[in-house]
């Protein structure tokens, strides 16, 4: 899969498919990008998440951060990785006083339902949008890079 041709649209057929599409993307990400995951419920924003992780170096198990909004996990190599769900905050003000601009600096961050705090565009990100397709564990996902300071 060639990340270079961003955006790219690809189908997977299992969860273990769209595991291997975040393994691939995790080679793609260095502390300071936000991977922002888009999707309807239970289209697999978090199976991609933890897939992601673990391609990361994060050993322990990563449940969905929805009640406690911010999880934390150290990377190969000690890089951080917050895993962030937007799904219950009310705004970008909320988003502001959870002050995570300190962290996400030397972190690799993966964010769900980030549509909840728009100033995350202001980042360098790459957007994941999965789409479920007719068919059992069918998905299509899309990736694309996008870098605010170079408007690409």
């Amino acid at each position: 899969m060639d990340l270079s041709q961003s955006p790219l649209t690809v189908t997977t057929r299992s969860p273990e498919e769209t595991e291997a599409v975040a393994s691939r993307l995790a080679e793609e990400l260095a502390p300071g990008v936000v991977v922002c995951l888009t999707g309807d419920l239970g289209a697999g924003k978090s199976v991609f998440a933890r897939a992601l992780g673990a391609a990361l170096g994060v050993e322990e198990r990563m449940p969905s951060p929805t009640f406690t909004i911010i999880h934390e996990y150290t990377g190969t190599g000690d890089v951080p990785i917050l895993h962030v769900d937007l799904y219950r905050i009310s705004g970008e003000e909320e988003f502001r006083h959870l002050a995570l601009e300190d962290l996400m600096g030397g972190a690799v961050t993966i964010v769900e339902w980030p549509d909840r705090a728009p100033e995350l565009l202001e980042y360098a990100r790459w957007q994941v949008d999965i789409q479920i397709t007719p068919g059992d564990d069918q998905r299509e996902i899309t990736l694309h890079y996008h870098d605010a300071r170079t408007r690409h």
